[in-house]
């Protein structure tokens, strides 16, 4: 008779939190509809980070890009030390 009582009893529980799922799931739904605000708007802030970053490469490029040639010539004159074996 108690393991009919403790099978009813879990019946009864199963049931009513069948009934109350959808009043469970509003914290899960608000939780997710905020972290996907942040995630657009942590990839938007990324996105405007990324385009400052190739605009300043792009604006600054008659500067480095002769300093990189003279230091990849170099790197090729130079002569490399021998390796001791």
């Amino acid at each position: 008779m108690k393991t009919f009582l403790k099978i009813l009893g879990l019946t009864l529980l199963a049931l009513v939190v069948i009934k109350l799922f959808p009043l469970l799931m509003i914290p899960v739904l608000i939780a997710a509809a905020a972290l996907l605000v942040a995630g657009l708007i942590l990839a938007g802030g990324l996105a405007v980070v990324l385009a400052v970053i190739v605009a300043l490469a792009a604006v600054l490029s008659p500067i480095w890009l002769p300093v990189l040639a003279l230091i990849g010539c170099i790197a090729l004159v130079r002569r490399k030390p021998a390796r001791v074996a």
